[in-house]
């Protein structure tokens, strides 16, 4: 088996697909640590339970741990790098599907209308949805604490409801679109009561 590791996304392949890469090479279990995009440390821990959960900790981006199947030993750890790693492994990251997205968009106050700077967002967001024709997406919308609580849940999900419909008049199919309103019961960004925090009038929408 081998995973590539970036946060707490895997990549797995079966024992027997694995043998395919490694040639003739005896089973095991391989992982190797990719790095992250915003350049954050990350690290796993690896762990053969055959060999009484012995383990080893990869923190550095491209180690790559290996645990020889059956074998009584502590998971083999080295370092190796980019170009190896796509080189072995080339097959396998291109199988990944598109790392989630999010996008925000901002709404003047009191009403469904975005912000003029968010009109340009929506257009960019709707362009990227096109790259993920089998996610999942969820649009859920926020009011900041101005008004009446109910007032501000129904202004929320008509926000989210509204971003739906221009998913869905943009071919977005209206099965795979969630719509759901926050009001200022979740805020984005904690304020007092009737606080016209232009953070929380908006939506997010989250493609995966």
């Amino acid at each position: 088996m081998i995973a590539l590791i970036r946060r707490v996304n895997l990549l797995t392949v079966p024992a027997a697909a694995a043998l395919l890469l490694a040639g003739c090479a005896q089973p095991a279990t391989r992982v190797v640590l990719l790095p992250q995009d915003d350049g954050s440390r990350s690290a796993v821990v690896v762990m053969n339970k055959t060999a009484g959960n012995k383990q080893r900790v990869l923190s550095t981006p491209y180690q790559e741990a290996t645990i020889v199947a059956g074998a009584n030993k502590v998971p083999q750890v080295k370092r190796t790098d980019a170009e190896s790693v796509r080189a072995k492994y080339g097959v396998l990251l291109d199988l990944r599907p598109p790392k989630p997205r999010q996008f925000v968009l901002y709404f003047e106050i009191g009403g469904t209308m975005l912000t003029e700077q968010s009109q340009g967002e929506l257009t960019r967001a709707l362009q990227a949805v096109k790259e993920f024709p089998g996610a999942d997406i969820t649009v859920t919308g926020y009011t900041d604490t101005v008004g009446a609580q109910a007032q501000n849940d129904v202004l929320s999900l008509q926000r989210a409801r509204e971003v739906r419909e221009l998913l869905i008049k943009d071919g977005f199919p209206p099965a795979r679109i969630e719509a759901v309103g926050r009001g200022e019961r979740q805020l984005r960004v904690p304020t007092p009561d009737e606080t016209p925090e232009p953070d929380n009038r908006c939506v997010v929408i989250e493609v995966r």
